[in-house]
């Protein structure tokens, strides 16, 4: 879908031309006020549509209103959401091209790219039968360079998406580091197996022992022009979890494929910043490797010693993510960067306290927490932050190493945040779950089900604010 701007669309020929209704008020087309508002009594409630066939009475084929609710209520949230809502809606009625005209006085140009963007997704390679896509949409009103940024946001969730919904059997550790490696703008460097044991990473190394397939440790490095800050961002990249040893049932297995949808972020981000340009450094790494059974996978009762010196007990193989996440933050802390944020596919417990609504946040620095949660609200995404009261701690305690990689079910998220602090030394730093919100089993707001590209937005304002 090509997405274009215009100052003026009204008077343009066009199959639909999409427009807006606030409660309460009229639109800025007559026509649609005089059949839809006087005649059908269409209120303009958030995400209400109608549809009017113009007759030739105006150079547009249709008219789609979108409502846009209270006028006092509505954002850039609401107006992502309106622009996906009416994607959709031109997609059911198998349109081609459409233009938004809309009457709003503030610029929401990158909101509305994002929606539309998000909303024209479809995962639908290896089908037969191919979704209906708009083959171009034209937003008056709106400026080009917000237009732009929007579509740059865009096509970075479409790229996350994409690549935490091909199935493992193609997003191998190597396939990773294949993106990592062509990646324009990009430094990278992948480390391979013996690499990766020589640098001590033996927590990483351990998770990956049981695949055939060799893990990949990928660093990545964009260096702005003039560079205010530098961070490290860390996704975790299991490309398939089995669960090891420790194996999971079946119907747990299905979707494993995304256990690598904090990578996924990464690359996606990763892959933003060269048009970007923000004035930061920005350090992506991923430990990619599969969680596999075999004769040589890592055992329940294996002493792990970890990048920092420090010993774990493997109290379960399917606590995997953390190890993995263990090494590749020992790693970033010796990068002298200012802050480190790190992407998982965590825990269960995230999924049981926030469901698919929400990521859960914990760091060591509150600033910084609420900053990342202040800019993800402002993004569309919603992060809620868990506490790391050190009791947590308590249930990972071993008698015969430093610490165990998993403990009592209850309070399992905050526990595994104060397993990953153990490996972060004097940097700010976030972990962001993402367990419950990266891939959904049944549509939600403006996402179809399957992978949402969490976390690509909110790190891109983040490093571009």
């Amino acid at each position: 879908m090509e997405i274009k701007v215009a100052q003026n669309v009204k008077n343009t020929p066009v199959e639909v031309l999409v427009i807006n209704k606030f409660e309460g008020e009229n639109t800025s087309e007559e026509l649609a006020n005089t059949y839809a508002v006087n005649k059908d009594h269409f209120e303009g409630k958030f995400g209400q549509t109608y549809l009017l066939h113009t007759l030739g009475k105006i150079p547009a084929d249709k008219i789609l209103i979108i409502g846009f609710g209270k006028k006092e209520e509505f954002d850039h949230n609401r107006m992502r959401e309106a622009v996906a809502k009416s994607i959709k809606k031109l997609q059911q009625i198998k349109a081609k091209k459409a233009a938004f005209d809309f009457d709003v006085t503030l610029d929401y140009g990158k909101s509305a790219a994002i929606g539309a963007m998000i909303a024209d997704y479809a995962y639908d390679k290896f089908k037969s039968e191919k979704a209906h896509h708009l083959d171009e949409i034209t937003f008056a009103r709106f400026s080009e360079s917000e237009v732009k940024e929007g579509i740059v946001f865009g096509e970075a969730m479409k790229f996350t998406r994409d690549l935490a919904n091909t199935p493992a059997q193609i997003a191998t550790p190597a396939k990773l580091a294949e993106i990592a490696q062509n990646l324009e703008g990009i430094e990278t460097k992948v480390f391979d197996k013996e690499e990766i044991e020589r640098m001590g990473m033996g927590a990483y190394l351990a998770v990956g022992q049981g695949s055939v397939r060799p893990p990949k440790f990928i660093h990545m490095k964009y260096t702005g022009k003039n560079i205010k800050k530098r961070i490290a961002i860390i996704g975790k990249g299991i490309c398939f979890d089995s669960g090891g040893l420790d194996i999971k049932p079946a119907s747990s297995m299905l979707t494993m494929k995304d256990d690598m949808s904090g990578a996924a972020c990464i690359l996606g981000v990763m892959r933003a910043l060269a048009e970007l340009k923000p004035d930061m450094e920005v350090h992506g790494i991923i430990a990619a490797c599969e969680n596999m059974p075999s004769g040589s996978s890592y055992k329940p009762g294996d002493i792990l010693t970890a990048k920092n010196g420090k010993t774990i007990e493997v109290d379960n193989t399917d606590a995997e993510g953390r190890l993995t996440l263990a090494d590749a933050l020992c790693y970033a802390c010796e990068l002298n960067v200012d802050e480190v944020i790190d992407i998982a596919t965590l825990t269960g417990a995230c999924v049981v306290a926030l469901g698919t609504i929400a990521s859960g946040i914990m760091g060591n620095d509150e600033d910084m927490i609420q900053r990342v949660i202040n800019i993800a609200k402002e993004s569309g995404e919603t992060f809620w932050q868990l506490p790391m009261f050190k009791e947590y701690f308590e249930s990972l305690k071993s008698d015969i190493a430093d610490m165990k990689n998993t403990g009592s079910r209850n309070g399992g998220a905050s526990a595994a945040g104060l397993f990953l602090q153990e490996f972060v030394k004097d940097t700010k730093w976030c972990h962001i779950d993402i367990a419950g919100t990266a891939y959904i089993e049944k549509p939600q707001k403006e996402f179809i089900s399957g992978a949402t590209g969490a976390g690509v937005r909110t790190l891109l304002n983040y490093i571009n604010e």
